[in-house]
């Protein structure tokens, strides 16, 4: 077997340790007798994985103790109705920065159930840009701030955590979490899905400040209700298990590999080397972001003609690189390189755009 270097933006790669490990234990957990997908989330195996997860994701953020921890089914569009529903009071303002296509998202799941205000947004620039924190204009009665940390379509990052006053601040980081130091306590809120930087798609994470869990929010089930789930660890209903043990492998090996400096380190220099080769081929490639705020994590670039397009995705593909074909909001292609992505797999897509460039410009 000889796997390629996945580019993918989500699902995406998944450190081979992690599914070594996964393999190994996919028949017997343990000796529990049977594989972890079938024995109760209730049992003292689960548990063990379930509390595992949360202490090393907690070590890896540095996740204070005021912060509640949530492993939620679904991915972070459902948090973006839910924060709604648990955090605002029925008809208060809530400001959204939308910098992206995942902006335009959360502003689409809040809107039924806040007085949904923009604050900023790039749209007007085709998103290649953060709107200068001068211009925002933020309502002092808001229940939150909302920005999105890294847009994995527009490949947008916010750099620093912008200052919205005493209003908290609700990030999605899906795109993100983990792949540097943050700062919890700017936040009121972080929340992300796993499919990108923390395992495997279907289960998401919540960080909240536990003094916002006492807001009464409106009303809502059970089961949408941040506080119950709280109290019931994240299992007042059955849990996505095989995703929630995979995260907490995915977690515990981003420990052992040295934590979020780490792979802060390698970010940077994954990050460099696709860019590098996209503003040295004199325009055969092109990304258009404000390189002040251009992502890490999430590389979109376009070639100097589209009719290249699909021959650039089958010459990756013979070469090993797969997951390059860009989303349909922007075409070309994107190149997602998330913590399971080594520097290798960046420098190799960098050497192929050079020669690529060299037979076909």
């Amino acid at each position: 077997m000889s796997r390629a270097y996945n580019f993918s933006a989500g699902p995406a790669a998944i450190p081979e340790p992690v599914l070594e490990q996964a393999q190994r234990e996919m028949m017997e957990y343990r000796d529990a007798g049977a594989s972890i997908v079938e024995i109760s989330h209730r049992g003292p195996e689960f548990l063990e994985v379930a509390r595992a997860a949360e202490r090393d994701l907690r070590a890896l953020i540095g996740i204070p103790d005021d912060y509640a921890v949530l492993f939620t089914a679904g991915g972070a569009t459902t948090q973006q109705a839910l924060m709604a529903l648990n955090f605002a009071a029925p008809g208060q303002a809530a400001d959204y920065v939308v910098t992206g296509h995942w902006g335009q998202v959360a502003i689409r799941q809040a809107a039924p159930y806040v007085d949904l205000r923009i604050a900023a947004s790039s749209e007007a620039g085709g998103f290649r840009s953060i709107p200068a924190r001068e211009t925002w204009k933020l309502s002092p009665e808001a229940a939150y701030v909302h920005i999105t940390a890294s847009e994995t379509i527009h490949g947008v990052e916010f750099r620093h955590v912008p200052d919205v006053g005493d209003v908290p601040l609700f990030a999605d980081f899906s795109s993100s979490i983990a792949s540097e130091p943050i700062e919890v306590r700017r936040y009121g809120m972080i929340y992300a899905g796993a499919q990108k930087n923390l395992g495997p798609v279907g289960i998401g994470v919540v960080i909240v400040r536990r003094d916002l869990l006492e807001r009464d929010g409106q009303p809502r089930a059970h089961v949408f209700d941040y506080r119950r789930q709280l109290a019931a660890e994240s299992m007042l209903n059955t849990p996505p298990t095989w995703n929630w043990y995979m995260l907490g492998l995915t977690v515990r090996w981003m420990l052992d590999e040295g934590g979020v400096e780490a792979f802060a380190r390698r970010s940077e220099a994954k990050s460099k080397a696709l860019y590098e080769a996209v503003d040295g081929s004199g325009g055969f490639y092109r990304n258009d972001v404000d390189p002040a705020v251009r992502s890490r994590m999430n590389v979109p670039f376009s070639l100097h003609d589209d009719a290249l397009d699909q021959a650039f995705l089958d010459e990756a593909r013979e070469a090993g690189l797969i997951g390059l074909k860009g989303h349909r909001v922007l075409g070309g292609m994107r190149a997602s390189i998330y913590n399971a992505m080594p520097v290798e797999g960046a420098v190799a897509l960098a050497a192929f755009m050079r020669d690529f460039q060299k037979r076909r410009g």
